[in-house]
This record gives C-alpha cells, structure tokens and sequence, in this order.
C-alpha cells in the first residue's frame, strides 16, 4: 500500500471515529442537558467557561459561538484564576467547566472560592466518576474513545465537546428568539456583516437606469430598453405605472420563434405576467436567494406599501460585486 493509500485510510478512519464519537454523546443525551439548558437561560449574571490545554480552546470557541447567539459568555483561564482572575467571577454567573479527565488539578484547586461564591457549575467531562464532575451541579458526559490510536491525543473528545458546545448554543438561540436581526446587530463586519446588514434598496438601480417601457408600445421599445440598460431585462408598465409584466432576453427569442415579425407586436404581446418581484427593505441576501431559486438574473423591486410600482432593479452583478455570494 502506497504511502498516499495509508494517509488517505488513516485520514477516513479518525474522521470516521470522530463521527462516531458524536452520536454517541447524542444518543446520551438526557435531561442533565435540559436542565443546562435552562440554567443558562435562567443565568443572571455571566456565562464563564474554564480549561485548561485543548479543553481551553474548546472553552473559547463555545464562549464566542454562545456570545455571538444570544448569551454573552467568556473564557476563564484556570491558571490565571489562582493569581487574581477569580475577581472575573461573581454571583450570578454560571461557570462551565470542560475536562475530560475530570481531574484538572489547576480547576480543582479553584473549588473552594466558587463553592463560598455559590456559583452554579456545568462539568462537560468524559469521566462521570472524577473529582470535578463528583462537584458539579450539572453533569454532561463526553465519554467517547480516541481517534488516536493510543487513545491518548485528545480528538474525539474535543469534537464532541465541540458539537455539545454548538447543540447548547442553539438549543439557547431557539428559547431566546434569537431573530436574524439580533445576529445582524452583533456581525457588522466581513461576509456575515454585508449579508446582513445590506439591503436591495442599498444595491438597486433606481431612476433612469431603470429599464422600462409601456403595454402599447411596439417591441422596437423594449429591445432598446434591454439593449441599452444592459439588464438583460424590461419592465412593462401599465398606464397606472404599475408593473404589468416584464420582458427578458429569453422572452425576446421565443418571440422570434413564435412570431414572423417581432418588431410589428406590441410589448403586451410578448410579455411575461406576474414577474418575480422583491421589496426595497428586503435582505440583499434574500434576494439572491430569491435569484438562485427561480434561476433569474434580475428582480424589480416595489415599494413596500403594497402599490404594485416598481422603485428600482437590481441585478445578481449588483449582489456579486458586493461579496454577498
């Protein structure tokens, strides 16, 4: 077997084993996470997660997911809390410890100050049995076995330590009502930020870029429209200014096939009715949601007060240039 045929088995089996690994703390899985839950939820001070080594880590990406759904949480380092960080602490807060062992001496010696505190603990560990989860309040259990073959290198453990992490903050996000514009307020910057903060009113075309002709008109009107705006496509508009229909690329060639002079119709013949449409004050993301779902490239947009005028275009271009993909 090739040195490449044994990297790529290997690669498989730890994948494998970890996958496995977290459907065994699903299966598990039982009131003690309700009630954690619920703790959380119910928690009048601060969320404060503890580790030390890879558990650390894992503390601090469940800290920043939780922070960034709904519940402000923050990383304890238990080291420094032996040197005057346990000032962090106060009554209220729910401290959640991650241990896999159970027995992390620089966690244990920190004992005392949280039970004079009374602070409420939540021990994510893979031994039940320990001495931190034999302190705990509440008890998750990660117990699973290693992708290392020694079983020693902490990997399965920290990926189901990891995705409870995840199931918890979305467990909080859910019984919060943590609505999209609630993440929009906390992710101003990057992809996230312009996904959800821009909106099609802040993209579209308004004004005379706007392609547009009337149902009367010959269709020598449209193709200039189309041609000139370089959209692709053309509102119809009806005498009211509301949109009757629209007129594509692709409707102008099946009018060819259909008709042996397509200059000699009318707009109205050859227009497509109850166009897809999206309001000003919808997300930029949503409308390329929109775009992918009904395979279209463009979408005029309306007032939101229901009137069935439209204010504006905007193109996929508009949406690529913006990185919203």
């Amino acid at each position: 077997m090739s040195g490449k045929s044994r990297s790529i088995d290997i690669g498989k089996n730890v994948l494998k084993k970890e996958a496995e690994a977290i459907l065994k703390v699903l299966d598990g899985l039982d009131d003690s996470f309700e009630k954690a839950v619920d703790t959380l939820y119910h928690c009048t001070g601060r969320v404060v997660l503890t580790g030390i080594g890879k558990s650390g880590l894992v503390c601090k990406k469940i800290a920043s997911t939780l922070s960034s759904v709904g519940t402000p949480a923050l990383f304890l380092h238990p080291a420094d809390s032996l040197h005057g960080d346990l000032g962090m602490l106060q009554k209220g807060d729910v401290l959640i410890i991650v241990s896999n062992s159970g027995e992390t001496e620089e966690v244990i010696k920190i004992f005392p100050w949280i039970k004079r505190m009374d602070i409420t603990t939540i021990i994510i560990t893979g031994n039940v049995n320990s001495t931190i989860a034999n302190y705990g309040d509440i008890v998750l259990d990660v117990n699973v076995d290693e992708a290392c073959p020694f079983n020693m290198v902490p990997t399965s453990s920290t990926t189901a330590t990891l995705a409870l992490g995840d199931a918890i903050s979305m467990a909080l996000m859910e019984k919060r009502n943590f609505k999209m514009e609630d993440f929009a307020s906390l992710h101003p910057g990057g992809t996230i930020g312009r996904k959800l903060f821009l909106k099609v009113e802040d993209l579209m075309h308004t004004g005379e870029a706007v392609p547009r002709v009337y149902e009367n008109m010959p269709m020598k009107h449209a193709i200039f429209e189309i041609t000139s705006k370089r959209m692709g496509v053309t509102a119809v508009l009806n005498e009211k200014e509301g949109l009757a229909g629209i007129i594509t690329d692709g409707d102008l060639r099946r009018a060819i096939e259909r008709f042996d002079n397509v200059l000699e119709k009318s707009v109205v013949d050859v227009m497509t009715r109850n166009p897809k449409t999206i309001q000003k004050d919808a997300l930029a993301a949503f409308a390329l949601k929109k775009m992918e779902e009904f395979s279209i490239t463009s979408l005029f947009v309306m007032e939101e007060d229901g009137e069935n005028r439209p204010v504006g275009i905007i193109h996929i271009h508009d949406l690529l240039k913006a990185k919203i993909v």
